[in-house]
């Protein structure tokens, strides 16, 4: 059996994390905002609403062999190696296979000049994952959460059957920075978000943008509109990084995103992350710049036009109070150095990021902390 791209996207198989598509040439792109907020995203934005971090083909076969034709499309700076573009097959019991695409394009970052590239084109490629059980099985296909892909066909070698399924589990929305994007992460389904989701049973939709989590409308109007039976919002990173805002504006948005989903979530449940460790924002406002070593350092300096400026320690200060001062009893915080603290910052090896064993370890935590008999939401649903 095969199945075109835009047979895929069109129900073939479901496809958890994708809430819209590019239709072009080569395939299908799933997108991780809705197609109505195309005309709303700034730049960067789009670029990682393209990038499926999250997103994965869900369906029910008993083919031995899956083979997915598809574009990818990765970021490399000059002089370095080519990022690693990983497919990883997951089946409901846990057994994963990865494989890597070396075909494809290749948008060349310039260093010299913010948000230019050139454009090298590729071809599409095909992973294979081969020797699956016999007999009909549940699988998850990951699609590469650090490169924009393109769904061109997938085959469904020598099978009798073939079905879209709906993946169980309580539906969970998170909305994050590049810290919940992860492209350092080693393969898509070593996220941190999915880690969570795995031990947690929830099925995941990754709202997770590299650099671009500041408290869009869109975002919460997305939120309020879907079919999330747990929301976790972790912000604040991203504000400082980029010097987005100050306290007087960052408190009333922060409301004003709570107030938008309370619209027609009344009562779902609603976590509050504040950031992970990141050493030189702690007490030192942004923006963060990276330096010739390619660490992220935030700079002093012109103190006295800094009145209201955020830094980590105070976000972490106003979320809490924010939670409190709420008083909804489905809104909760929780610290975001209870996922990675400074005790962790040997894993954080641009000073910002998490490499892959600090994500593993978030994902892990995140569920213990939320999760588990002990955690969060089984308090909160008593």
């Amino acid at each position: 059996m095969k199945f075109s791209g835009k047979e895929l996207a069109s129900g073939a198989v479901t496809m958890p994390g994708a809430m819209g598509f590019d239709y072009r040439p080569q395939g299908v792109g799933p997108r991780r905002l809705p197609d109505w907020t195309k005309p709303q995203l700034p730049a960067m934005l789009s670029v990682m609403v393209r990038m499926p971090s999250g997103v994965r083909l869900v369906f029910e076969t008993d083919a031995r062999e899956i083979r997915l034709h598809a574009l990818v499309t990765r970021f490399q700076r000059p002089g370095n190696a080519n990022e690693s573009v990983v497919f990883e097959l997951e089946t409901m019991a846990g057994d994963r296979q990865k494989v890597e695409m070396h075909e494809g394009n290749k948008l060349i970052i310039d260093p010299d000049k913010a948000n230019a590239f050139t454009l090298e084109r590729g071809q599409p490629g095909t992973v294979v994952f081969d020797n699956l059980p016999p007999g009909r099985k549940q699988l998850m296909l990951w699609l590469p959460h650090n490169a924009y892909v393109e769904l061109v066909s997938l085959q469904a070698t020598a099978a009798t059957a073939f079905q879209a399924i709906r993946q169980e589990g309580r539906r969970w929305y998170h909305y994050g920075s590049s810290i919940s994007h992860c492209m350092e992460a080693i393969s898509p389904a070593e996220i941190w978000p999915a880690v969570a989701a795995r031990k947690g049973g929830a099925v995941l939709h990754n709202l997770g943008f590299g650099g671009q989590c500041h408290l869009d409308p869109f975002v919460a109007r997305t939120l309020r509109d879907s079919d999330a039976e747990f929301i976790s919002i972790k912000v604040g990173i991203n504000i400082i990084n980029m010097d987005s805002m100050r306290e007087r504006i960052f408190l009333p948005l922060l409301h004003g995103f709570i107030d938008t989903i309370r619209e027609v979530k009344k009562h779902t449940p609603i976590l509050l992350i504040s950031p992970i460790f990141c050493p030189s924002a702690e007490n030192c406002p942004g923006p963060t710049l990276v330096n010739e070593a390619g660490v992220f350092k935030t700079f002093g300096g012109n103190e006295q036009l800094r009145e209201g400026c955020l830094t980590l320690v105070k976000v972490r200060r106003l979320i809490s109070e924010f939670v409190q001062l709420r008083q909804d009893e489905n809104l909760v915080y929780l610290d975001g150095l209870a996922l990675f603290s400074e005790g962790d910052a040997k894993d954080l090896p641009d000073d910002l990021h998490p490499n892959p064993a600090g994500y593993i370890r978030m994902g892990e935590r995140f569920a213990e902390a939320v999760f588990s008999e002990q955690g969060i939401l089984t308090l909160l649903q008593g």
